[in-house]
């Protein structure tokens, strides 16, 4: 039988279980998608937030990892710095990822993504045109 560390003694359970929720929302994920991008149940990560289960130390780190925070800040041994600034942990991971392309493949990209970006918000705008020049029924008479 071997003796639990005292490093996991330490730890406020109830505090990570408060840090992921918050972290999860922060961020915009269901327990469902975090679950995917942790490579687990969903029933599980459930667990973990209510406190009812430990996530183990490799769990922890692959958290911390989506979360974009530090091993630390996701256990409270020290606050949580920033908010990150792409909270879309897949899109983060392509970020890193394109970010270690030859610069000829990253500026082809940035013309892709510009022409999609641009693209959304001429139809926003459209959209929101088109809404704002209806006419209540009510209005009509």
């Amino acid at each position: 039988m071997t003796a639990t560390p005292h490093w996991l003694v330490d730890l406020d359970m109830h505090g990570i279980a408060e840090r992921l929720k918050r972290l999860r929302e922060e961020r915009g994920l269901t327990q469902t998608r975090l679950a995917e991008l942790l490579g687990m149940a969903a029933r599980s990560y459930n667990r973990w937030e209510r406190g009812g289960h430990v996530p183990s130390l490799e769990m922890l780190i692959k958290a911390a990892d989506v979360f974009q925070v530090t091993l630390d800040e996701l256990v409270g041994r020290s606050e949580i710095s920033t908010t990150p600034s792409i909270r879309n942990a897949e899109l983060q991971q392509l970020v890193h990822d394109v970010d270690e392309l030859p610069d000829r493949e990253q500026q082809a990209l940035i013309v892709v993504i510009d022409g999609l970006v641009k693209s959304a918000q001429v139809s926003r705008t459209v959209s929101r045109r088109a809404g704002a020049k209806r006419i209540p029924s009510r209005a009509r008479g």
